[in-house]
């Protein structure tokens, strides 16, 4: 895959998200690295929890999300209806992205704390997507209620995740409004690169598609 185009995070000693079934021999040797305690999912989404099962078990470590995502998170299937189980891009997704179920140790909802992190509820791409904020620096990961990449050209810039993948984009623009209230300084994203918000960036991308939707 192009750099950048599928993210995880290690923050903390926490694993953010896995990326696909194949990313497994590139977080294994990050984890082998930087020791992990928990692993959390900001949505149960093929590219997000790709081996999640295989990591957990390897390295003995818990399992957490949303309680939106547990079902999907806990059986594999994670195509969900965005897009449908039998349009060709969900088959694909499933049969060589997916990773195993496996089973969720606790469930994390709106003001929990990761670590430094607090848990803020950006439902729309999925039910139950979760991003994380540090207060004290402004570090924000977003997970896919936006990306700072075009999924199909690679190009950077921010956009908002596509319409087939996500459940309800109007919720979503309200998870981005949400987010762009705590006026973060470094946001973290699934697809494309780490982007330092200066001039506002972020804040002026959700009003234009607030505009626009």
């Amino acid at each position: 895959m192009p750099r950048n185009s599928i993210n995880c995070y290690i923050i903390e000693g926490v694993l953010i998200d896995s990326g696909i079934r194949s990313s497994y021999s590139t977080v294994k040797k990050a984890l082998q690295k930087i020791p992990v305690h928990q692993h959390v999912l900001t949505h149960a989404h093929a590219d997000h929890q790709g081996c999640s099962d295989q990591i957990c078990t390897e390295f003995a470590i818990p399992l957490f999300c949303h309680p939106d995502e547990v079902f999907r998170t806990e059986t594999g299937l994670v195509t969900g209806d965005f897009p449908s189980p039998k349009h060709l891009v969900a088959k694909f997704q499933q049969k060589y992205w997916a990773g195993q179920g496996h089973k969720v140790q606790g469930t994390i909802v709106e003001n929990d704390m990761i670590g430094n992190f607090r848990v803020i509820e950006t439902p729309g791409h999925s039910a139950g997507h979760i991003s994380l904020f540090r207060e004290r620096d402004g570090v924000l990961i977003i997970g896919d209620v936006a990306t700072n990449m075009n999924l199909l050209t690679t190009v950077t810039g921010l956009r908002l995740p596509p319409n087939i993948f996500t459940s309800d984009q109007q919720r979503n623009l309200k998870s981005l409004q949400k987010l762009a209230k705590l006026n973060p300084a470094l946001i973290c994203f699934g697809h494309g690169p780490v982007m330092h918000n200066t001039n506002r960036k972020f804040e002026q991308f959700v009003a234009k598609c607030s505009s626009v939707l």
